[in-house]
C-alpha cells in the first residue's frame, strides 16, 4: 500500500521527503548525540556533587563519633580514674578520702563535658557502690533498672572493652521525668589493669541533636535523605526516630549497602528509581544518601526543550528549501516525462530537448542514448533469432547423420551374417526406437527426463556396435528432471565420452550424469573413465573462441551453442580431463525467471 502510495506521489513531493530525510536524519543523530553527551555532562556533575557532599557528611559526621570514642578511651586509660573506682569498692575507705575521690572524679567528669559541646553526657556506673554522671541523674530509674539486662551492658561486656555503639535514643536515667534527651551512646567496661577485671561501665553520650543537624542540612535533590547504618544493615541515625535499630526494609537497597563495595547504586522503591551513595564512617558505620533519580536529572528537561526546538526549526527550513528546489528541478522533468511517454506509446525516434548542466541534462542525454541502444539490441535481437535457427539446423542434421546410421546398420549387417540374430533384432530395436524418439519432438526444448531416455537407447546400440559394456549412472535431484533444455545437448557429451574415451581403452565403460539445483539454475557433470584428452585439444576446448571453431566437431559445437543461445551470460561449458577420464559440466541458468524451466 505504502509502495503504491509512493508510485503515484509527484516528484516535487519527493524531492521535498528526501531533503526532509537527509536533513532530519543528521538533524536527529547530532540532536541524540547533543542529549547524550549533555545528559552524560550533568550526571557526571550529579555524580560528583553527590559524592563530595556525602564525603564531608561523612567527615563531619566522623568528627562527632571520633570526639565521642575519644573522651571514652581517655576515662578508660586514666590510671587516676581506674584507682578511684577501685579504692571505691574498698567497704573499709575512709569516708574522708571516699568524699575527695568522688569531688575528684565529677570535677574530670565536668571539665570535659564543658570543654566539649558534642559530649551531652558522661557516666562511669557500677552495680554497687558509686555512681558518677556529670549531668542531672534519675537516681529512682536507675534503681528500679536491672542493669545486666541492658543490651548496652550486655554488649559493652562481649566486647570486653570494646566500644560498643548504639543508635540515636533518648537517655534512660537523665531528667526526673520522661527521657527527653536525644543522644549516641558510646558505652565499654572499664577495666582493671592488673587482674583486667571488670570494674565498671563507662557511658559516653554524643548530642544526638548535634548529630542530626550535622545529617539534616545536607541536601540531596528535593526529598533526598540521609542516613547511616551498622554493618548489618540496621539504622542507627536517621531524622525518624521510630526507624532507628530497624534493618533496613528494601532488599535492594540493603544488597546495595552491606554486599557491595560501590560507592554509588541504583535501586527500585515503590516502582521509583532511586540513586544512591554512601561512605565509611570512623567507626564502622556508613552513611547513605537516598533520593529519585528524576530530582537530581532536573537539567536534563531543558536540554530536552532545546533539543526538540531545534529540530522543530530545522524541519521547518527543510521543508522550504526542499519546496524552493523542487520547483526548480520540476519543469525540465515534466519535458522530459512528456517525451518519455511518446516513447512508451512505440515512438522510438523522439529524442529529448532538454539540455542542462545539472543531473536532468545528464538524464536527458543518456535517455537519448538509451533509445540508441534499443534500436541497437532489436537488431541484435534479430541476429540472435537466425543463430538460433541455425543451432536448429545443426540439430536436425545430427539426428541424421548418414555416418552414424551407415555405422549401426554395417554392424547389424555383420551380426546377421555371423547368425548373431538376437543380437541384430536387439540393435535394430534399439535403433528403431532411438529414431522415433529423435524425430518425433517438436520444439527446441526437451525435459532432462526424456534426453536421457534417449541416452539410454544410444547407449544400447553402442554396446552392440562396440560390443563393450558402458553403464550410465544417473544421479540426478527429483526437481532437477523436468528442467527443461535445449534438444540433443547431452547425448553429444556421451557420444564424445564413447567414442574417443571409453572405447580406445577397450574396459568397461562408466558414465555417470549427475544434477543439482543451483543459484538460479541447475548444474549438470557428466563424467566417464575413459582415457581422457590431450592437453592441446583440451587447451582449444577452453577458449571462450570454441563455439565458432567447426574443427571440434557438429555434437560438441551444437553444446556450446545451445548454452550461449539459450542461457544467461554467466552460463557456461566447463570441460576438465586426465589420465582416469573427462568431466564436463554445464552450469546452466534460464534467462526468463519465470519460465517453467527454472
Amino acid at each position: 500500500m505504502i509502495n503504491n502510495n509512493m508510485k503515484k506521489t509527484q516528484f516535487a513531493t519527493k524531492v521535498i521527503l528526501g531533503i526532509l530525510i537527509v536533513s532530519l536524519i543528521p538533524t536527529l543523530f547530532i540532536s541524540i548525540f547533543f542529549y547524550v553527551s549533555s545528559s552524560n555532562i550533568i550526571k557526571e556533575n550529579v555524580r560528583e556533587s553527590s559524592i563530595q557532599i556525602t564525603r564531608q557528611a561523612a567527615d563531619s559526621l566522623s568528627n562527632i563519633l571520633t570526639t565521642g570514642s575519644d573522651m571514652s578511651d581517655l576515662i578508660y586509660s586514666s590510671e587516676k580514674l581506674q584507682e578511684i573506682v577501685k579504692m571505691d569498692l574498698d567497704q573499709e575507705l575512709p569516708d574522708r578520702v571516699r568524699q575527695q575521690n568522688n569531688e575528684l572524679m565529677n570535677s574530670f567528669l565536668s571539665v570535659h563535658i564543658h570543654s566539649n559541646s558534642l559530649v551531652k553526657m558522661i557516666y562511669v556506673l557500677k552495680e554497687e557502690g558509686t555512681i558518677w554522671v556529670s549531668r542531672y541523674f534519675s537516681w529512682e530509674k536507675f534503681y528500679q533498672t536491672n542493669l545486666n539486662r541492658l543490651d548496652w551492658v550486655i554488649g559493652s561486656i562481649e566486647l570486653n572493652g570494646q566500644l560498643f555503639w548504639e543508635g540515636l535514643q533518648y537517655e534512660r536515667f537523665s531528667g526526673l521525668e520522661e527521657s527527653t534527651e536525644l543522644v549516641l551512646p558510646i558505652s565499654r567496661v572499664m577495666k582493671n589493669f592488673d587482674n583486667l577485671n571488670n570494674i565498671a561501665y563507662i557511658q559516653v553520650f554524643l548530642d544526638g541533636n548535634a548529630v542530626l543537624d550535622n545529617i539534616n542540612q545536607l541536601k540531596l535533590g528535593k526529598t533526598g535523605r540521609f542516613f547511616v547504618v551498622d554493618q548489618q544493615g540496621r539504622i542507627m541515625i536517621n531524622s525518624d526516630i521510630e526507624k532507628i535499630n530497624q534493618t533496613i526494609s528494601n532488599d535492594q537497597l540493603y544488597h546495595r549497602i552491606v554486599d557491595r563495595e560501590e560507592i554509588e547504586f541504583e535501586y527500585v522503591e515503590d516502582g521509583i528509581n532511586h540513586y544512591g551513595v554512601k561512605q565509611p564512617l570512623a567507626n564502622g558505620w556508613m552513611i547513605v544518601g537516598t533520593v529519585p533519580i528524576k530530582e537530581i536529572t532536573d537539567q536534563l528537561l531543558s536540554v530536552q526543550k532545546v533539543v526538540i526546538l531545534s529540530s522543530i526549526i530545522f524541519f521547518i527550513l527543510a521543508i522550504v528549501i526542499g519546496y524552493f528546489f523542487a520547483n526548480r528541478v520540476t519543469n525540465p522533468i515534466k519535458v522530459l516525462t512528456s517525451q518519455m511517454k511518446l516513447v512508451g506509446e512505440g515512438d522510438l525516434n523522439v529524442r529529448t530537448s532538454v539540455q542542462t548542466s545539472d543531473e536532468i541534462g545528464l538524464m536527458s542525454m543518456e535517455f537519448n542514448r538509451m533509445l540508441d541502444k534499443v534500436e541497437h539490441l532489436m537488431e541484435q535481437v534479430k541476429r540472435e533469432q537466425i543463430q538460433k535457427k541455425e543451432a536448429e539446423l545443426r540439430v536436425v542434421k545430427h539426428r541424421i547423420n548418414p555416418h552414424f546410421l551407415f555405422n549401426t546398420l554395417s554392424t547389424v549387417r555383420w551380426l546377421v551374417n555371423f547368425k548373431q540374430v538376437d543380437r541384430a533384432n536387439k540393435a535394430l530395436t534399439a535403433l528403431t526406437r532411438l529414431l522415433e524418439a529423435n524425430m518425433g519432438k517438436k520444439g527446441t526444448f526437451v525435459p532432462i527426463r526424456e534426453e536421457l531416455d534417449i541416452i539410454k537407447k544410444f547407449i544400447i546400440i553402442m554396446q552392440i556396435r562396440y560390443d563393450q559394456t558402458f553403464h550410465l549412472q544417473v544421479d540426478i535431484d527429483d526437481d532437477v528432471y523436468e528442467f527443461l533444455i535445449p534438444q540433443m545437448l547431452l547425448q553429444p557429451i556421451v557420444e564424445n565420452a564413447i567414442f574417443h574415451g571409453i572405447v580406445p581403452t577397450g574396459k568397461e565403460g562408466i558414465i555417470h550424469i549427475s544434477g543439482r539445483q543451483s543459484e538460479g539454475g541447475i548444474v549438470l557433470v557428466i563424467c566417464d573413465n575413459g582415457r581422457g584428452m590431450e592437453m592441446e585439444k583440451l587447451n582449444a576446448l577452453q577458449q571462450s573462441t570454441v563455439v565458432s571453431n567447426a574443427s571440434i566437431g557438429i555434437g560438441l559445437l551444437h553444446v556450446f551453442d545451445s548454452v550461449n543461445l539459450y542461457f544467461t551470460s554467466d552460463s557456461k561449458v566447463e570441460i576438465n580431463s586426465s589420465k582416469d577420464g573427462t568431466s564436463v559440466k554445464l552450469i546452466l541458468k534460464p534467462e526468463n525467471r519465470g519460465d517453467k524451466r527454472v
